[in-house]
């Protein structure tokens, strides 16, 4: 599985989206996660080594905390492949549904 392929599945799971909307541009540690998504410290804790191990996060530890952080440049890479990927199909989808520019009249190969 690529790096990108694991990223996407992590991303799947609607609590780890919301503990990447929590850490976007704070430290937080897994008790204000846990806090801030309404589950247990052990299911945050358990969510959080997820995204840790898929580089989507890091970690600083402060005395006895440990401290989690958005990784903004993993995202960013993550957000370029989906846009590589779909932009141009979903251009030539746009282009389909509002079909030909000449007035709506079918091709000759449409007919």
């Amino acid at each position: 599985m690529s790096d990108s392929e694991a990223c996407l599945r992590t991303l799947a799971h609607p609590v780890r989206r919301r503990i990447l909307d929590l850490l976007w541009h704070t430290e937080r540690a897994s008790t204000e996660v846990a806090q801030g998504c309404g589950i247990s410290r052990p299911a945050a804790s358990q969510q959080l080594k997820v995204l840790l191990n898929a580089d989507l996060v890091t970690v600083r530890i402060r005395g006895t905390q440990r401290l989690y952080l958005a990784r903004l440049d993993k995202l960013a890479e993550l957000r370029e492949l989906l846009e590589n990927f779909w932009g141009e199909r979903l251009s030539a989808l746009q282009a389909a549904a509002e079909g030909p520019s000449d007035g709506g009249a079918p091709a000759e190969n449409e007919r």
